[in-house]
C-alpha cells in the first residue's frame, strides 16, 4: 500500500507504537507529527490547569507549530492520522498539521491511542472543524486485534 501514509502525533511513546505496527502491517509511508516545542511530563499534566496542554486545549483557536509537512502529498491517497485523545479530542497540534498540509481528495482514517475515551467526539469534531475533508473512518487502538482489524479497513 504504497499510496498510504501513516501521520501520528505521540506526546509519551504509546500512539508512535501503533502507527509503527500499522506501517509494518501495510508497508506504508510513516510520518511524526513533530512539535516545534516538545512536550515535557509536565506540559502533559493535565490535572494542572496551567500546564501547556491544558491551556492549549482550553484555547480551541490555538495552533502550536510543527516541525514539517509531508513532502510529495500527492502520491498518497489514504491517510492515516494518529493521536492520543485529549480532553475527548484531537490534540491541538493534529489541527495545525490538518491545516498545514492539504488533504482535499483523500480518505482520511484516525486512529486514536485513550486509557478510557473513545475515537467518536473525536471523529465528529473533526469532521465538523473540516468539513472539506473526507474522514473516513476512526477506531480507538487498545491491542493488537484493533491494530489488525483498523488496517483491513485500509485496504
Amino acid at each position: 500500500m504504497n499510496n498510504l501514509v501513516i501521520c501520528y502525533f505521540s506526546a509519551s511513546g504509546v500512539t508512535k507504537k501503533v502507527a509503527e505496527k500499522i506501517r509494518q502491517k501495510t508497508n506504508g509511508d510513516l510520518f511524526e507529527i513533530e512539535p516545534i516545542n516538545v512536550y515535557t511530563k509536565e506540559d502533559l499534566d493535565w490535572t494542572n490547569k496551567e500546564s501547556r496542554s491544558t491551556k492549549e486545549m482550553n484555547n480551541r483557536s490555538y495552533r502550536p507549530k510543527v516541525k514539517n509537512k509531508i513532502e510529495e502529498i500527492g502520491k498518497y491517497n489514504k491517510v492515516v492520522i494518529g493521536f492520543p485523545v485529549w480532553w475527548y479530542t484531537a490534540p491541538a497540534i493534529v489541527n495545525t498539521f490538518i491545516e498545514d498540509n492539504n488533504f482535499e481528495d483523500k480518505e482520511i482514517y484516525v486512529f486514536v491511542t485513550s486509557g478510557g475515551s473513545g475515537v467518536d467526539r473525536c471523529l465528529k469534531d473533526l469532521k465538523n472543524t473540516y468539513q472539506n475533508l473526507n474522514f473516513v473512518d476512526g477506531r480507538r487502538i487498545k491491542n493488537e486485534e484493533d491494530i489488525d482489524n483498523f488496517t483491513k479497513l485500509l485496504k
